[in-house]
């Protein structure tokens, strides 16, 4: 444990302290959370329709389904009403040029950009940026909207489930934060550094060009990244106000949203709120936790039931490989669990489950002592930590201002939530569906369920 002390030291002592980071003042009734995917589907659509001068997304995908046709005609409606608006997306270039994972083979969503720009005309930009030559190495993982001077923020991406159209919502966190620097300096990295790379393309003009040709502009891309950050005009927080600092994240080395998470990690005394979707966290981010739960400090985490997964296919249904992930992440919360057992039983640590009927979970962030708060759409996994380009909004609430926010946030989730008494609780390979334990057994046998951990 010392030793895992001294590597977790080393990585935050190469950036500012919490307190010495750079932050934008925002007043606290500028900051709203929301509640549910609904609200968050009718608070974009209304701040689409309102907007009078920009409109700046970035997110995984726009998915061609009935949510994502609904926002693609808002905004062609919004660009038609007022031909001034600047509107353009940044979704991940692999990932547009593919259908959903274990579903039909498709051309993906770029055939509905395209589609939709000959039917209604130019003026919704979107663009496929790539952050390395194949998805499996690293997707464009930014989030945000920014309409006018607010950002709306959360880690979901925009389809049915995500802004819950039909049957199923998957859920979120989702932020309103109305101030015009926060705004200006998402904004900046999205016009400045994404949209004038060779390497992000419109994709609603042309076709998607060959990946192999795309090699050297992405190459240049990522040194351009790996230096990228967000500007911002810097302030002190005055009473009544919060200090949001906007992070960038790309990269195993001096990667700032990494070293911020290590950092609010180490920061916490009292308690420790960490919300992922899928357990598997990056070693650094274990060990710190691990520490945290020696030091006596209450650690909770709340993440989604094995069925509340994505990837989770029920077993009356055809098993296919992808299947099989939520079955890895459970056994790692199985030995994380085993090895924290004593702090599970005094209540220093508490791992809350999430189950909702078929709804499923996508949750992230971290809340600190009810003075920070980490606002992100990194999965907190070795992917998102080395592989993926990620964002994050770091609150710092020295006041406590928006401490009923967070707290009003977390009931909520908890509310669909059980808490594990203990590992054994957690379904051992034994017990899976036969389909999932031959895979897990071949995986185990060539070593490759590491490898799966660290590229899915």
């Amino acid at each position: 444990m010392a030793k895992a002390w001294r590597r977790f030291r080393s990585w935050g002592d190469r950036t500012p302290a919490l307190e010495d980071l750079p932050c934008i003042p925002v007043a606290v009734d500028r900051v709203l959370t929301l509640t549910a995917p609904v609200a968050f589907r009718e608070t974009l659509l209304n701040l689409i329709a309102q907007a009078r001068e920009r409109i700046l997304i970035a997110t995984l995908y726009l998915q061609d389904d009935d949510a994502g046709r609904q926002v693609l005609r808002a905004l062609y409606a919004a660009k038609a009403a007022r031909p001034e608006l600047e509107i353009a997306v940044f979704v991940d270039f692999h990932r547009a040029q593919r259908g959903l994972i274990g579903k039909n083979k498709s051309a993906g969503n770029s055939t509905l950009y395209r589609n939709m720009a000959r039917s209604l005309g130019p003026g919704v930009a979107v663009y496929g940026v790539p952050v390395h030559t194949r998805e499996i190495m690293g997707v464009m993982h930014l989030k945000g909207f920014i309409l006018d001077d607010t950002v709306l923020y959360s880690g979901a991406s925009l389809n049915d489930v995500y802004l819950h159209r039909n049957q199923r919502y998957r859920l979120d966190r989702y932020h309103v934060i109305q101030d015009r620097h926060l705004a200006d300096s998402l904004a900046g990295l999205l016009l400045h550094v994404l949209r004038p790379s060779a390497a992000a393309r419109p994709l609603d003009t042309e076709a998607a060009p060959r990946k192999t040709s795309l090699r050297a502009p992405i190459i240049k891309f990522r040194r351009v990244l790996a230096k990228a950050s967000y500007h911002m005009a810097e302030g002190t927080i005055r009473s009544g106000e919060v200090g949001i600092t906007p992070l960038l994240g790309f990269g195993g080395a001096d990667n700032e949203l990494n070293a911020a998470l290590l950092k609010l990690i180490h920061h916490a005394e009292d308690h420790l709120v960490l919300f992922t979707p899928y357990f598997n966290l990056p070693g650094p981010v274990r060990r710190a936790i691990g520490v945290k739960i020696k030091e006596g400090c209450k650690v909770t985490i709340v993440l989604g039931d094995k069925i509340a997964n994505d990837f989770y296919i029920p077993p009356d249904e055809p098993f296919k490989a992808i299947g099989v992930l939520p079955y890895l992440y459970e056994g790692n919360l199985r030995r994380f669990c085993k090895a924290h057992q004593s702090a599970i039983d005094h209540g220093v640590l508490n791992v809350h489950l999430w189950c909702h009927e078929h709804h499923t979970f996508h949750l992230k962030g971290v809340l600190v002592d009810d003075d920070y708060a980490l606002l992100t759409g990194n999965n907190m996994n070795p992917r998102a930590w080395r592989l993926d380009l990620e964002n994050g909004l770091l609150i710092h609430d020295p006041h406590k201002k928006l401490q009923q926010q967070h707290q009003a946030e977390l009931e909520r989730t908890l509310a669909h939530t059980e808490r594990l008494a203990h590992y054994r609780s957690l379904e051992a390979v034994e017990t899976y569906p036969v389909p999932v334990q031959r895979l897990l057994k071949r995986l185990g046998h060539a070593r490759m369920d590491r490898l799966v951990n660290q590229v899915l």
